[in-house]
């Protein structure tokens, strides 16, 4: 039989198709690597988020005012006071809340011949949920919704600030903030502040029956003190935290009178809101507005020391 003759140029042939199927694996080999790089790209986006506040925790509430300054606002009416007394008065009443982490708060009550003081603190670390907003920002914007809705004038034009739009609203309030209805009138017996709401809005006891107003607020009395240009009226606080301000509300009911000094202040994600009141029966005895801003603001910026260290 013939033998069939070799021919090199087929060969050639075969040798050039192997190569381009490597080529072509080699081709998708890259365009995988592509695909890496793609997600790659993924994750320098999600570097660029919003960065968290600098805040994770939250202190316990009723242990950041100092003795001294709870003595100062919280002051007797010239009678000795059993240590067991004092004890009670000043370690406060921790409000109830679902996670400490994100919120705190405590109330102190002092009730004397002269009348009743009521100190409220509550403390919110504020975490943001979108990507692109951070803590800091999330919590500004409550901040700045909180200033609305007290109505603080802006700097110098004697209006409300008009900085934070109707979705700033907070939708949460202080948790445990004694209401006209529960706070107790002077001449109540135990040193309880009667019955509030925790954080569910579920009623606890207070630890003494405290007798409370029977009607709703009237009409507030004149009170030149902190009207229009007044250096008491409400404002925006400077050097205290990133942002504050303070409000100062004179209101009678029929059976008397309370003063209530709002202090509220932002350092990065968390917010502040202090409310410190003084209630009286006699309502031509107004609680003097000087000395109740003074003591609210020594406390406010010993808060924010506190919690900047």
């Amino acid at each position: 039989m013939p033998r069939k003759s070799f021919v090199p140029g087929a060969a050639l042939l075969v040798t050039a198709a192997l190569a381009a199927g490597l080529t072509g694996c080699s081709s998708g080999s890259t365009t995988g690597t592509g695909s890496s790089d793609g997600k790659g790209g993924d994750t320098t986006a999600a570097s660029r988020s919003a960065q968290p506040g600098r805040y994770q925790t939250l202190p316990e509430a009723c242990g950041l005012p100092s003795r001294s300054i709870l003595r100062d606002m919280l002051p007797g009416d010239g009678q000795p006071l059993p240590p067991a007394d004092a004890q009670k008065i000043y370690a406060g009443r921790a409000d109830v809340t679902y996670d400490t982490d994100r919120r705190v708060g405590c109330q102190w009550t002092r009730e004397t011949t002269a009348g009743t003081r009521h100190l409220t603190l509550d403390i919110q670390r504020v975490v943001s949920y979108n990507a692109a907003v951070s803590d800091d920002d999330r919590a500004q914007e409550i901040y700045l919704g909180k200033e609305q809705a007290a109505k603080i004038p802006s700097d110098g034009s004697g209006s409300p600030s008009a900085s934070a739009s109707p979705k700033d609203q907070p939708t949460d309030q202080p948790k445990g903030k004694p209401t006209d209805q529960s706070k107790p009138t002077a001449g109540a017996t135990g040193q309880g502040d009667g019955t509030d709401a925790d954080a569910g809005g579920k009623k606890t006891d207070g630890d003494a029956t405290t007798a409370t107003p029977s009607a709703s607020p009237s009409e507030t009395p004149s009170d030149p003190a902190t009207g229009p240009g007044s250096p008491l009226a409400p404002r925006v606080l400077d050097g205290l935290g990133d942002a504050a301000f303070l409000n100062d509300q004179l209101i009678t009911t029929d059976s008397g009178v309370h003063r209530d000094i709002t202090v509220v202040f932002r350092t990065s994600n968390v917010i502040v809101t202090l409310t410190y009141d003084q209630w009286s029966t006699d309502k031509t005895q107004l609680p003097e507005s000087q000395e109740l801003q003074d003591k609210a603001r020594s406390l406010a910026g010993e808060l924010a020391d506190s919690l900047s260290e």
